[in-house]
């Protein structure tokens, strides 16, 4: 079991709020924390179909008859959407009462909808991502290397698997089976399996690109509504992120082509037929790859440190460009990431002058050297092993 980053904001959200609702990817260790953090808590799994048949015959006492413990932990709680209303109603009847019930899903539409409806101002919400490199350093296999943990990804299991005598693809596969044929209609969000696998595959070969949903429907010969419903999917299930551009203007961050980021690498290596760590180091994708790893290792952190922060991407058309800009309401950072030593003074003076264009504070560059080192008037470089540790 590894010590989860996310287990003080969870207790915080669960000294203000009567509900917590944990969200999430499939297997990214929502129960383990759940049942850590709330040990003294009855577990009530609702996707095993007796007890959900139970809880759906009469919900509002099937909560209230489970009130001599100190709280419930609902897992996949959305597929039960009647639950909701009487969440509300047993909430309501003792509003005094906080942390009494802890919500798990894999599914943010279904679940964000019916919190939206029923549970407005009951319940604070918490994502639970893959692993951080500082996470994995905590677990019975404690990965030291970042290495290996770039190569297999931040999911637990996929990440664990070499300890057990496995592979991380096999577990991949498995996932993504289970995932395209049995976890997305379960949550109302079906799609034609090999379609989402042909782009799954698209996205990958694309990793880190800007968005040209066009393009993809070209190539699968599919509409380009169905291809951004796909892309929809794949977000909205935690698989996927859309990094916006950055603009003063926020009206232009609406309507500008985000870059789009397979989340963990693992899932990415998967789908490029990359088993190692020498096949990752000679293949094209290893630029983006690193940047995803680094990117998706800072903004995990960063979302339990300032959950108000907001990425996004820096790019002119005369070719200035950052990989990441963190922006926290009343400051803005710039980050840059490398897969070499970078301590270029070009480089330094575009950062300069990105600094300059968008009034930020500091930029650095983040590579797999060692130590730390200025650049200019606030720009620095850092390796990967102190970052793996920092936040701007």
């Amino acid at each position: 079991m590894y010590a989860r980053l996310a287990s003080e904001r969870l207790q915080y959200l669960a000294r203000q709020f009567p509900a917590v609702l944990i969200l999430g990817a499939r297997q990214v260790g929502k129960t383990t924390l759940a049942r850590s953090a709330f040990a003294e808590h009855r577990y009530i799994d609702l996707e095993d179909p007796n007890t959900r048949a139970l809880f759906a015959e009469d919900p509002r006492f099937a909560l209230d008859a489970r009130q001599e413990v100190p709280g419930l932990v609902l897992d996949e709680a959305q597929r039960l959407p009647e639950l909701f209303d009487a969440l509300r109603g047993a909430i309501d009847a003792d509003r005094q009462r906080m942390g009494r019930f802890v919500l798990l899903g894999s599914a943010q539409p279904a679940l964000v909808q019916k919190v939206a409806e029923s549970l407005a101002g009951r319940v604070g919400i918490l994502e639970l991502p893959p692993l951080t490199v500082m996470e994995a350093h905590s677990g019975d296999h404690p990965i030291t290397d970042h290495r290996p943990m770039w190569l297999c990804g931040g999911f637990p299991d996929a990440l664990g698997a070499p300890a057990r005598g496995g592979h991380f693809r096999d577990w991949w596969e498995a996932y993504l089976r289970t995932y395209v044929e049995r976890d997305l209609p379960a949550m109302g969000m079906s799609a034609d399996p090999i379609l989402m696998r042909k782009l799954l595959t698209m996205l990958a070969h694309a990793q880190g690109g800007v968005a040209n949903l066009s393009q993809f429907a070209t190539a699968l010969g599919h509409s380009q509504p169905t291809i951004a419903r796909c892309v929809d999917i794949l977000e909205r299930s935690f698989l996927l992120r859309r990094l916006p551009p950055y603009f003063r203007n926020v009206g232009k961050r609406l309507v500008k082509a985000p870059k789009l980021y397979l989340r963990d690498t693992g899932l990415l290596h998967h789908l490029l037929n990359i088993d190692s760590l020498d096949a990752l180091d000679h293949h094209p994708i290893r630029g983006a790859s690193w940047e995803t790893f680094v990117m998706e290792d800072l903004l995990r952190r960063e979302a339990l440190v300032c959950p108000s922060s907001m990425p996004y991407f820096w790019r002119t058309a005369g070719g200035a460009e950052a990989d990441l800009l963190l922006d926290r309401g009343d400051a803005l950072h710039v980050l840059e990431i490398k897969t070499a030593r970078a301590t270029s003074p070009y480089l330094a003076r575009g950062l300069r002058a990105i600094m300059q264009d968008t009034g930020a504070i500091s930029a650095t560059v983040i590579d797999q050297g060692q130590g730390t080192d200025p650049l200019a008037p606030g720009v620095s470089r850092m390796g990967f092993e102190i970052v793996k540790n920092w936040l701007p």
